[in-house]
């Protein structure tokens, strides 16, 4: 399927698979048709609702059945003819496991699958083609908030922002699950089903000696409301997520998998989740061996499943479920409550309707596998998502024509795995850097300057050598998994001593100043090379995926002008001195604390939260707005108001208003035009600020993001929506979403415009 262009620029990835069925003995679908005995079942019959075929097949189960249905490797059950089922299959950017087991279907003859940019680099993408399986269960995305610049899985995250996490997690979850960009295709039918990970405020895995299994973490009300749940809070309401997983770590000392108040009451509740939740891996053991939050195993059983958890990466729920019940310390009927969830999604799938190949999806050919459509998605993926951090003199684009020769040195310059980063399936093909500048010049000198990307045995002198001898100089630098991955974050944020000492040594021997490109998950202080004239520009590609090499060509030589911006902010070496264990977002001037992404940060920056130039210069301009002052008074449900805050303004909070004010939008637009010589896209975020920033406010927050496409000269007017209720509200200690009266700032670039609230 293909997905309406939308002005949110969030990336779906496109993972076309062929499904052959599985050889087996038993029937490898449930409800077959040839099955006399169970065709006749209500639970195979189309024409009742799931939820009445879902209560028809846990009617029909005996408790061992029950129990070994909570795991996400579920057993076949031959007597009712339902197959087995496996839970998890990744697809964070492309395929990038997928089980033999599901639904008895499997990779056959062909072994690979469309590789996309890493998670990082989604702000300023376009939406993509979702991908197209049946039946079929992916842990994905990883939606957490890269709150800190050190952490390992940072580079499955989009970025440090709520809004963009948020509007990538609804835009991921519509395409893999099958709904429009809308949202609402299919209804109550998946294509396949999306889970959202790790809920909540999980971003430690493993910094001087504290692990993800036994942290604790200390999240205030008012940041768990404006900045860790609201990604989930989108991905469940907008998106419609048929699944979530909750994360190892416990929040104020209790358990995510444990925590009634985030499972029920907040996710179901609240939010109106209808879905299954799965526990991570292990995540259900480690409440009783290494947390001791529960005395004993059958008590962390009850206590994950009474919460509102539903299936188990692990096998600790098989193993002691039958124990609890026994022991009178779980019901059964919160048995019944979880498989509820867990069929009615497998139901959903279509996976009780008979043959799978006969339903939407079931027949795909092996020429959708690694197709040239998919390649061009790849690489358009990989160009939208590198940026453009310096850009001395115009070093770059590089002349296709009058470029003699090229040295192209570093560890990552040829290390086609490093592209991929983590969660990474088979490509069907990968370009490395060196690969893709190959196509532009002859004369290409080549040397890695290093043993690998820690530079334990550094070549310098002969790298030295090489660069001297070429008219232009690109160094590929930056990290890898040896660096940067799940369960070990990093403890520095400079690039390791003796990379560092080659780049400089490099570009001080180079004819003409040098290019620098870093492939990392996460920031780097790279403060001597943004200051450093022997180093010209400096682009980074996050890990940019199978295209990646290619995409780095193109701009490198000015096939493609780059336009995207930084995800996260670049923070210099001085905050390692922040423990990683802080989970704070507000800054704490009288202790030093200086608070955590561009919303609150108070310190010095390598580069900005949303930085990144362009090969064209452009302006903006806001057009005149026909209202520019809100009034809610007269909106209230009920005639009381709180009159102050801390800071004496006023506000009124969310919960008081009524439909009208939150329903209502104001439209905003912008003039953008291109003075350059070149055509681009170009990418428009536009931030809100209140006229005085106090305590517990944000400095400015992302409000929205479309990008346009302009020729070189061209002008043309985008229009974004304002809603008040969700672009002006700020979150109170409490945790309570208040809109303060006063006046709130939209800005992009350094134009302004001024929108009151009135109270």
């Amino acid at each position: 399927m293909r997905l309406k262009n939308s002005s949110l620029l969030a990336l779906i990835y496109s993972s076309s698979l062929l499904l052959i069925l599985a050889d087996s003995t038993r029937p490898p679908f449930a409800c077959d048709s040839s099955h006399q005995q169970t065709k006749s079942y209500p639970f195979c019959n189309t024409t009742l609702s799931i939820n009445q075929r879902v209560q028809d097949i846990i009617s029909r189960l005996t408790l061992d059945e029950k129990i070994s249905q909570l795991v996400i490797d579920a057993p076949a059950i031959p007597r009712l003819g339902i197959p087995d089922y496996e839970w998890w299959s990744e697809a964070l950017h492309g395929i990038a496991y997928f089980s033999d087991y599901n639904t008895g279907m499997r990779f056959k003859t062909i072994h690979a699958a469309t590789s996309f940019p890493q998670a990082i680099g989604k702000e300023a993408r376009a939406i993509y083609n979702a991908g197209e399986a049946t039946g079929i269960t992916f842990w994905a995305p990883n939606i957490n908030i890269f709150r800190d610049p050190r952490w390992g899985r940072g580079q499955e995250t989009p970025g440090e922002d709520p809004v963009v996490t948020g509007k990538y997690a609804i835009s991921f979850v519509r395409g893999i699950q099958g709904d429009t960009f809308e949202g609402g295709k299919l209804g109550e039918h998946l294509q396949a089903s999306a889970c959202c990970k790790h809920f909540t405020a999980y971003d430690v895995d493993n910094w001087k000696g504290v692990n993800r299994f036994v942290f604790d973490a200390k999240v205030s009300q008012q940041d768990l409301a404006d900045t860790y749940n609201p990604p989930f809070r989108s991905c469940i309401q907008e998106g419609k997520a048929s699944g979530i997983m909750c994360a190892y770590n416990r929040v104020n000392g209790v358990p995510n998998c444990a925590d009634y108040n985030l499972l029920s009451k907040t996710a179901r509740g609240q939010w109106g989740f209808n879905g299954y939740i799965t526990s991570d891996c292990d995540a259900v053991s480690i409440i009783y061996e290494k947390q001791g939050y529960a005395k004993l195993p059958e008590d962390a059983v009850a206590d994950v499943l009474k919460a509102g958890m539903d299936v188990n990466c692990g096998t600790f729920l098989k193993n002691y479920t039958k124990s609890a019940v026994e022991k009178r310390k779980l019901p059964v009927s919160e048995i019944d409550r979880a498989l509820h969830n867990l069929f009615s999604v497998r139901m959903r799938l279509g996976l009780f309707n008979g043959n799978p190949v006969n339903q939407p999806y079931g027949k795909i050919d092996r020429d959708q596998i690694c197709s040239q459509e998919h390649q061009n998605l790849a690489l358009e993926a990989a160009r939208s998502g590198i940026v453009l951090l310096k850009n001395t003199n115009k070093l770059l684009p590089l002349s296709k024509v009058k470029t003699t020769s090229l040295a192209v040195i570093g560890p990552n310059a040829n290390a086609s795995d490093t592209l991929l980063g983590n969660y990474k399936g088979p490509p069907c093909k990968i370009v490395t850097p060196l690969q893709g500048l190959q196509n532009y010049v002859k004369d290409i000198r080549y040397h890695p300057g290093c043993n690998a990307v820690n530079c334990s045995y550094a070549l310098t002198d002969q790298a030295v050598k090489v660069a001297k001898g070429a008219e232009y100089v690109v160094l590929v630098m930056g990290l890898d998994q040896t660096q940067e991955r799940e369960e070990f974050d990093r403890v520095d944020l400079v690039l390791p001593p003796k990379q560092q000492n080659l780049i400089t040594r490099v570009a001080r021997a180079a004819k003409n100043p040098v290019g620098l490109v870093l492939l990392s998950g996460g920031p780097i202080d790279i403060n001597f090379a943004k200051y450093d004239k022997h180093i010209g520009s400096i682009l980074w590609a996050g890990y940019p995926g199978e295209a990646g090499g290619l995409a780095l060509a193109e701009i490198i030589f000015g096939d493609h002008s780059p336009g995207g911006r930084l995800p996260v902010t670049w923070y210099p070496q001085s905050f390692v001195k922040v423990p990683m264990t802080d989970m704070r977002m507000r800054p704490e001037p009288s202790s030093g604390y200086p608070g955590r992404t561009y919303r609150f940060y108070e310190g010095p920056k390598v580069y900005e939260f949303g930085y990144g130039l362009s090969y064209s210069n452009y302006s903006y301009e806001f057009l005149p707005v026909a209202q520019n002052k809100i009034y809610l008074n007269d909106q209230l449900k009920s005639p009381k108001v709180e009159l102050e805050n801390s800071n004496a303004l006023k506000y009124i909070p969310i919960s008081e208003l009524g439909t009208e004010p939150c329903d209502k939008r104001i439209p905003i637009t912008v003039r953008a035009q291109n003075h350059g010589d070149l055509a681009g896209k170009h990418p428009l975020l536009l931030f809100v600020r209140r006229a005085k920033v106090s305590t517990g406010r944000a400095v400015k927050q992302l409000v929205g993001f479309q990008s346009v496409i302009l020729n070189a000269g061209e002008r043309a007017d985008v229009e974004f929506e304002l809603s008040p209720c969700e672009h002006l509200s700020t979150a109170n200690e409490e945790g309570l979403m208040v809109i303060e009266e006063g006046s709130h700032f939209l800005s992009i670039g350094e134009k302004e415009s001024e929108i009151t609230v009135v109270l």
